[in-house]
């Protein structure tokens, strides 16, 4: 290996799976050798069957279901909001003296510290779940997104006034299309982290959802039943992945050129 030597995309996807057979084979040794109670965590095939029981008799999929709309509704508002904020923020310096502060100040508080009074505001309904994942990642989207067009080549900007664009044509023409990519990019992570904020939030006060049936599944010491939860959240993650990363190779493939 050399730094920064590419691989083959058969090679990344062997590299990729031999590591999930490592780490079951792992695990597999920790329980069914008798290294770890059963008790304290469940082996493979206990996980599979607590999984099977979950999809064919406890309507998981519906709880998969609502936790993927929660997900989705409460990260797109968020997005749709500070987006065009963090453009703005990152094009004129007053509106970044104005906003930068508090935006750096709130990015700083976990989304979890305001459930109960989300609770108190907005019941325990779906509305308290939107707004947990709205808060945990509207503020970090803000900044992350301000920094990126904030740090546009100047050369491309003076380049665009020379040849007669306006201050409405700068930021249209250059530092949108300049830092379009990279939002992409901020979007596909921040959406990795909602699903951190979905599962505190389903935690509390949540009659349904992968969060709810963790919470009810720990109470009966099913670590099977957490365990494939836990595991059904990653696969969801790396397949929304995956298709963010293959969405914005075609988006933006001049990029690549």
């Amino acid at each position: 290996m050399r730094p920064f030597q590419p691989v083959s995309a058969r090679t990344r996807v062997l590299l990729g799976i031999s590591f999930f057979v490592l780490f079951v084979a792992v695990w597999s040794i920790a329980t069914f050798g008798g290294l770890v109670s059963r008790t304290f965590l469940a082996d493979p095939l206990t996980m599979l069957a607590d999984g099977w029981y979950l999809l064919t008799r406890q309507n998981f999929l519906g709880d998969i279901g609502m936790t993927i709309w929660r997900v989705v509704g409460g990260f797109a508002i968020a997005a749709a909001l500070a987006v065009p904020i963090g453009i703005l923020m990152g094009a004129y310096k007053p509106v970044e003296a104005l906003l930068e502060p508090f935006v750096s100040f709130a990015r700083y508080l976990p989304a979890s510290a305001f459930v109960p009074l989300l609770i108190l505001w907005a019941g325990i309904g779906e509305t308290q779940k939107l707004l947990v994942i709205f808060i945990g990642s509207f503020f970090q989207i803000v900044l992350m997104v301000a920094g990126i067009v904030g740090g546009t080549r100047q050369d491309l900007v003076e380049a665009a006034y020379t040849l007669g664009a306006k201050d409405r044509g700068i930021v249209a023409r250059v530092l949108i299309p300049s830092a379009a990519p990279d939002i992409a990019e901020v979007l596909r992570l921040v959406l990795g982290w909602a699903w951190t904020y979905v599962i505190v939030a389903e935690l509390i006060g949540a009659s349904s959802g992968i969060g709810y049936m963790i919470i009810n599944s720990q109470a009966l010491l099913a670590t099977g039943q957490i365990i494939f939860g836990i595991i059904v959240i990653g696969l969801i993650g790396l397949v929304s992945d995956f298709l963010f990363k293959s969405l914005n190779r075609r988006v933006f493939a001049w990029r690549l050129a």
